[in-house]
């Protein structure tokens, strides 16, 4: 299987443990994640905040390089997702020119990673290919806003539910936790610009993630993930409650799981600031 692949500015830097997992699972499964060519910076939340014009025109030009590829195109970072996503469903609708420079053709499909993933697999096989399974390991799985919602815009199937994740970690062998928060604003960006808050709906998840008998939370967003593994520390020290609770990609338990070598499993679970390790060496797994 091959498809066309927007790593994202933040897989080559804060989140390159998200990039080489990724990349090592697409491997274990057959896949091949062409990237796009000359790809740019999608504008993230900046953009956005700041120029409509710079929000359409940035994704766009990567849009237009993806029609050319005919592949469908795969997206591991949340807001990269929900950026290229809009950019898109305007185009199609032909509200803007978007800076490209010919008729835009959508002839191509944008998926989000953890998405892709499970439709291309299914559970029966993941089943039949684990090496490693995750037995014992209690987790909820967290998608964040961006990946899900508004839905006129991600084509999320369940926004308020979302199911791939949990599926793809129950079929591996996880306990995956039933928790309402799954889909629950972190903060994002406001850790910079407002960070009281942030830090308030980031201790919130980690509260939830505990009532609902998890001992980590998986993730599938670069944002989110610096949020809850970054920042708990020093949300621990304020609130007065030690969490120490550990915060993986998705992409990481799966590697862990479907037998990535041990070398690379522990180079990225070494780049996490709340040390996976010591938990999965307490469940048998590494």
């Amino acid at each position: 299987m091959k498809v066309s692949y927007y790593p994202g500015c933040s897989l080559d830097g804060t989140a390159k443990e998200y990039g080489a997992s990724t990349e090592a699972v697409a491997r274990l499964l057959g896949i091949e994640l062409e990237e796009l060519a000359d790809w740019s910076c999608c504008g993230a939340s900046s953009a956005h905040a700041t120029s409509d014009t710079l929000a359409e025109i940035l994704p766009a030009r990567n849009l237009e390089i993806a029609s050319k590829a005919g592949l469908d195109l795969v997206v591991p970072c949340a807001a990269c997702f929900q950026r290229l996503k809009a950019a898109d469903k305007k185009l199609s609708a032909d509200e803007t020119s978007g800076g490209i420079s010919g008729k835009y053709e959508s002839n191509f499909q944008i998926k989000y990673l953890v998405d892709f993933f499970w439709d291309a697999i299914g559970g029966k096989k993941f089943k039949e290919i684990v090496k490693t399974p995750l037995h014992n390991l209690s987790a909820v799985c967290y998608y964040g806003c961006l990946a899900v919602r508004p839905p006129w815009i991600t084509d999320a199937r369940n926004p308020e539910d979302p199911q791939e994740m949990d599926n793809i970690m129950k079929s591996l062998g996880a306990d995956v936790k039933n928790w309402s928060y799954k889909t629950e604003c972190c903060g994002g960006s406001l850790m910079i610009t407002h960070q009281s808050i942030a830090m308030k709906l980031t201790a919130r998840l980690f509260d939830m993630a505990i009532e609902a008998g998890a001992e980590c939370i998986i993730a599938g967003c670069p944002e989110c993930l610096m949020n809850l593994d970054n920042q708990q520390a020093s949300i621990s020290r304020d609130t007065g409650r030690n969490y120490n609770l550990p915060v993986f990609y998705f992409t990481e338990l799966m590697g862990l799981s479907l037998g990535s070598p041990s070398s690379e499993v522990e180079k990225w679970l070494g780049a996490h600031l709340v040390d996976p390790r010591p938990l999965l060496k307490q469940k048998g797994l590494l």
